[in-house]
């Protein structure tokens, strides 16, 4: 049997390579931008599954806590076998025994993370409670949510978890200029929460 050529043989070195880096950005944060219930059971009629919910240590939280305590997590204390995916209408949790549960989210507001950057920032469209990293981590930033109507829903100051993020809660049903501020830099990024498939993680808001 003849052996592979060198120059085929590097392509295959090279694809191998590239397959190898997009699985673990994708892995990294979650960049889909399908609704949660195109690809699961809608949160409101699928049932919590409290044994995964108390294999994780989450047993006992709805869906805010569980944000909380995950988002504000440092990241060396993140669980490396949990992925937790916030979407408008649940967060979808699921392991590395591909067990999988969700929980609805609150009916009047949605869980907005966003990752301001100088320099280096990555694709995201639901956000990864474990996974995501942000370029500014434990960062005090100014921030101000002002919806389309003028009205100012959010203007203070907030520090950046360790993985890089802000989370804000918004109303449902809105549309709003987010505008961050940090060390004489700025930048703006729209928000909506209109429908069940809005974004739920901002990384485009660059400070300049």
């Amino acid at each position: 049997m003849s052996h592979l050529t060198t120059p085929r043989r590097r392509k295959l070195i090279v694809a191998a390579t590239v397959m190898l880096v997009s699985g673990l950005v994708l892995t990294a944060c979650s960049t889909t931008t399908s609704s949660p219930e195109s690809d699961s059971p809608s949160a409101g009629t699928q049932s919590v599954d409290n044994d995964f919910l108390a294999a994780h240590d989450l047993d006992g939280l709805d869906a805010a806590q569980v944000i909380e305590r995950l988002d504000t997590m440092p990241v060396a204390d993140r669980p490396a076998d949990l992925i937790a995916s916030v979407q408008p209408d649940a967060l979808v949790l699921t392991d590395d025994q591909e067990r999988e549960t969700q929980l609805p989210m609150p009916d009047d507001e949605v869980y907005i993370s966003i990752a301001p950057y100088r320099d280096q920032t990555h694709d995201c469209y639901f956000h990864s409670l474990t996974t995501c990293l942000g370029e500014l981590a434990n960062a005090a930033v100014q921030v101000t949510l002002t919806g389309d109507d003028g009205e100012v829903l959010v203007d203070e100051v907030r520090q950046t978890y360790d993985n890089g993020f802000i989370g804000i809660w918004v109303p449902r049903g809105t549309t709003a200029t987010l505008t961050v501020e940090y060390d004489g830099q700025a930048g703006t990024a729209d928000i909506s929460t209109m429908n069940s498939d809005d974004p739920t993680c901002i990384t485009t808001l660059q400070l300049t």
